[in-house]
């Protein structure tokens, strides 16, 4: 019997090959599966797509990199399902389903989170690109899936160029519903923070700046990630998302960027499987063990 599953996906349970990229990525889930094992618990690292695992044999099942559900989305919200009797998912599977659709971001506006100004766009909705510029007024604007990772079917479009995308714009909103945001410049030419949140209180942080001529910030697109010491007023701001999310996930991301009134605004918040580099500071890892270890205890 395993006290604890780290899930991932196929690409990181046993690669054949490692690069840079997935040698990161199992830095993050052995330096919490080690913190975890330190305690006595017993702990395997697999994908949560495994056909041959006995997932009745798990107790806890915390998401790590499994960083394919958005490309298998119906599979995983079975899998979800078909487990919620067997597993206790950590983040909960109240957290994880909220999480999922990124209209939550404007459910947290109507609590007072400040967000870019944006507009939910429903699959098949009768609009075009002309049509949201023309209504908003904006110069420009971002495009991207309400269930998505990694910068999927991501855009950046502007007043200029928004004729080069209709049609993939008409194609993509026959899938699935979208969000269409007032792009924020100084994600450009400030960075875009990410906060690490750990039982309600802050951990560490990350700034994450687009390479030049990009402004997606992951750095497997080629943006640059570097150990940032928050202020006061950005730790107090993400810790307040957190604190009106469904219910208090065990652990967070808070991404954040200053929006073009330069004022602190919710990009996204990270409640399923968000990078958490531990790396950067392992005692976040130790922190988030320790509360696995008293849930997993309490069980016992």
């Amino acid at each position: 019997m395993y006290d604890v599953v780290i899930l991932t996906d196929h690409r990181y349970e046993n690669p054949k090959k490692i690069d840079w990229y997935i040698q990161q990525v199992l830095t993050e889930d052995k330096l919490l599966k080690k913190e975890l094992e330190l305690l006595g618990l017993n702990v395997i690292i697999k994908d949560w797509k495994s056909k041959k695992f006995d997932w009745t044999k798990a107790e806890y099942a915390i998401f790590r990199s499994t960083w394919d559900y958005f490309d298998n989305f119906k599979l995983f919200s079975n899998w979800l399902e078909k487990n919620k009797y067997e597993i206790k998912f950590i983040n909960s599977l109240e957290i994880i389903k909220w999480n999922l659709d990124k209209v939550y971001l404007l459910e947290l506006k109507e609590k007072g989170i400040n967000i870019a100004p944006t507009i939910l766009i429903k699959k098949n909705q009768p609009t075009t690109l002309k049509k949201l510029f023309e209504d908003t007024g904006w110069q420009e604007a971002v495009l991207k899936p309400t269930v998505s990772g990694a910068a999927r079917h991501t855009y950046r479009i502007n007043r200029n160029s928004y004729n080069d995308y209709e049609e993939i714009f008409k194609g993509l909103i026959c899938n699935e519903d979208f969000l269409f945001q007032e792009f924020i410049k100084n994600i450009i030419s400030k960075g875009e923070l990410s906060l690490i949140v750990i039982g309600g209180k802050y951990t560490h942080a990350v700034k994450k700046t687009a390479k030049k001529g990009d402004f997606r910030v992951q750095d497997d697109h080629g943006g640059k990630v570097e150990v940032y010491h928050a202020r006061d007023k950005e730790i107090e701001f993400a810790e307040q998302c957190i604190n009106l999310c469904l219910e208090m996930p065990l652990y967070a991301r808070v991404d954040i960027a200053y929006d073009n009134n330069n004022e602190l605004s919710l990009v996204e918040l990270e409640l399923i499987e968000p990078e958490l580099w531990f790396r950067n500071n392992q005692k976040a890892a130790k922190i988030l063990a320790n509360k696995i270890y008293k849930l997993v205890s309490e069980f016992k």
